[in-house]
């Protein structure tokens, strides 16, 4: 009795890899748990920076905008770079992969693709900030419509879609160098 297999995802020198879901899927948890703090660019702490903390919605547009300049400087010394945000929306996305084609980089998207009973109770568990319920449905809703093709479409040249916490634990990165 072998239990989940674990999936192996080769991430090439000098990706951005985008971690796509809704508030409490996990993306934190899981960049936390497979790259290096100093390789993820984090939209929640980036607001915590420059604003009240994470939950200061009033400066999205700045921490999203000192993400991008710091995705820039990352790519620009060719390194691995993890954006932990929801990345949800198609412009959002597309920022990101602007910037990843400018400097030829790989593009890599994870999804976290949970039930949503899952993320609706990881999120009500959070021990910091709880995003509002019908927010994080509205993600939710979101989600539906990222799907595998539309991500490829995009230019995403590796998806990897995580739709269990089997699937979450299991997977693994090989050849990281940031």
């Amino acid at each position: 009795m072998g239990g989940t297999p674990t999936a192996r995802l080769t991430v090439p020198r000098g990706s951005v890899v985008v971690l796509i879901g809704p508030a409490g899927s996990g993306k934190s948890t899981l960049a936390a748990r497979l790259f290096p703090s100093v390789a993820v660019l984090s939209s929640d702490t980036l607001r915590a920076r420059i604003g009240k903390g994470e939950a200061d919605q009033t400066v999205t547009g700045a921490a999203f905008a000192a993400l991008h300049r710091a995705l820039e400087t990352r790519l620009t010394a060719r390194q691995t770079t993890i954006i932990d945000a929801t990345s949800l929306a198609p412009a959002a996305r597309s920022a990101l992969l602007k910037r990843a084609r400018a400097h030829d980089a790989t593009a890599v998207a994870i999804v976290l693709d949970l039930p949503p009973d899952i993320v609706l109770a990881r999120n009500a568990g959070r021990a910091g900030r709880v995003v509002p319920e019908p927010a994080v449905r509205r993600q939710l809703a979101m989600l539906r419509a990222v799907t595998d093709p539309v991500l490829a479409a995009e230019g995403f040249a590796i998806v990897q879609r995580l739709r269990s916490d089997a699937d979450l634990a299991a997977l693994r990165i090989e050849d990281l160098v940031t």
